[in-house]
């Protein structure tokens, strides 16, 4: 797929809408037994005993799917170079089964690298909200994504200046 986004596209205060998505009960006990096998991801029972109430998903399988939602609608079309990683993550309501789940990317910061003039880093906040409106999950981290143009020797002696006077 040709690149369409590139990091002068994803200036501070940028917010797409990424897309939903929904998880079943079949999906959650999956998931669990792989990679978070806690009782109340496994099984109903569990669940309603737990302060859930309910079969819940694993909050990284949360992750997994606000991940793919941002591949699907984002990452593909631009030149993504990876990922230094996560600022923060917070599980603030539990997904249950059948719940429909739309995510909101926002730009918070964007700046040019000294060392790669061809490349851009972003830090950028993803909301995750259930079909009610609840927000049930939130993340910030940082991408490396390519550049139009390489940066000049203008604006990289700006990055100097302004880094000289922090």
């Amino acid at each position: 797929m040709a690149v369409t986004i590139w990091w002068e596209d994803m200036q501070p205060g940028t917010v797409r809408e990424l897309g939903t998505t929904s998880v079943t009960k079949e999906e959650i006990r999956e998931f669990a037994a792989k990679y978070d096998p806690q009782p109340f991801h496994l099984d109903e029972e569990a669940g309603r005993a737990s302060l859930f109430g309910a079969l819940v998903a694993s909050g990284w399988q949360t992750c997994g799917l606000a991940m793919r939602l941002t591949v699907d609608n984002l990452l593909r079309h631009t030149d993504s170079k990876g990922s230094p990683g996560l600022e923060s993550l917070k599980w603030l309501k539990p997904v249950y089964p059948g719940d429909v789940l739309s995510l909101r990317h926002t730009i918070v910061e964007s700046r040019a690298l000294r060392k790669r003039p061809d490349t851009g880093m972003v830090r950028a906040r993803w909301e995750m909200f259930n079909q009610q409106g609840d927000k049930v999950m939130e993340m910030e981290g940082y991408g490396f994504f390519g550049r139009r143009k390489p940066a000049t020797e203008e604006e990289l002696a700006r990055i100097d200046a302004q880094r000289a006077g922090a």
